[in-house]
């Protein structure tokens, strides 16, 4: 009998729902107060995921949520290049899905 593995869970910062790992962004910060995307998530800081959704991300951009999560101000530029990422893996999904059908 084959083991389950165990799906690793993670918290979505902007909804605060707990999601499968793969279907998140992660976004760290590290020791200089640098913010960034962690498309591998193996960078070293303070990390904090989101859901693969452009309005969410939008939502997060509007309320400031990234910047209170890592106490710092995120300029306009970064929340367009997470907006980016996210739209870019949300399409590859949607492309993903579409070619299973």
């Amino acid at each position: 009998m084959k083991k389950k593995r165990k799906i690793p869970m993670r918290k979505d910062v902007i909804s605060g729902e707990m999601f499968p790992k793969k279907e998140l962004v992660r976004i760290v910060r590290d020791k200089e107060m640098n913010v960034e995307l962690d498309p591998t998530g193996k960078k070293a800081g303070r990390g904090a995921y989101v859901q693969v959704n452009v309005a969410a991300v939008k939502k997060a951009r509007d309320e400031k949520i990234l910047d209170q999560v890592f106490s710092v101000t995120l300029p306009p530029e970064f929340y367009t290049t997470l907006i980016d990422y996210v739209d870019h893996i949300q399409a590859r999904r949607e492309l993903m899905k579409n070619d299973q059908l």
